[in-house]
């Protein structure tokens, strides 16, 4: 039952995943854009290069939960790797439990008030031609985080499937 449930959470990851390679297409488009019209015909606009930074933060927000799951994240790599697939296990579970989780709820929770103050003032750029509605980008924290932690319930119980020997 656990092998069906990990699965079930990689392909929510994935999908998490293609969304974020997608975004990362559109931040390329949007930079070949914004250089092209900048040194080619000396016109540039302001809104497309806040684009480009908003579009890299969602990229990196949202791509966390992806790298998690295809163990793309950073460790010390130069014990982790001697060990056996169990302790190995045993580490991830730990680890997320004790420091993943606790910081993502923190960043998450810590996030809302921040969140709403700009929507409730209804924050825009402070440069003129700038992207209005920032709260939508802010909104982007606690969002990524919440995924976060649902993918790192996906990465426990694939740990709980490698300890036990039945990874998907």
């Amino acid at each position: 039952m656990l092998v069906k449930l990990e699965k079930a959470f990689n392909k929510f990851a994935d999908f998490i995943g293609n969304i974020t390679s997608i975004l990362m297409l559109l931040m390329m488009l949007n930079v070949f854009y914004d250089v092209i019209m900048r040194y080619f015909f000396n016109s540039g606009s302001i809104g497309m290069q806040e684009m480009e930074w908003h579009l890299f933060s969602v990229v990196i927000l949202l791509g966390i939960s992806y790298a998690l799951k295809e163990d793309g994240h950073v460790r010390v790599d130069i014990i982790y790797d001697n060990l056996s697939p169990q302790k190995q296990a045993i580490i991830n579970i730990v680890g997320t439990f004790i420091f993943l989780i606790p910081f993502a709820l923190l960043i998450g929770f810590g996030s809302l008030e921040f969140v709403y103050e700009a929507f409730a003032s209804n924050e825009i750029s402070g440069d003129p031609g700038g992207l209005h509605y920032r709260w939508i980008m802010k909104a982007f924290i606690p969002f990524s985080m919440l995924l976060l932690v649902i993918t790192s319930i996906g990465f426990i119980i694939k740990n709980i499937n490698v300890y036990k020997g039945e990874s998907a």
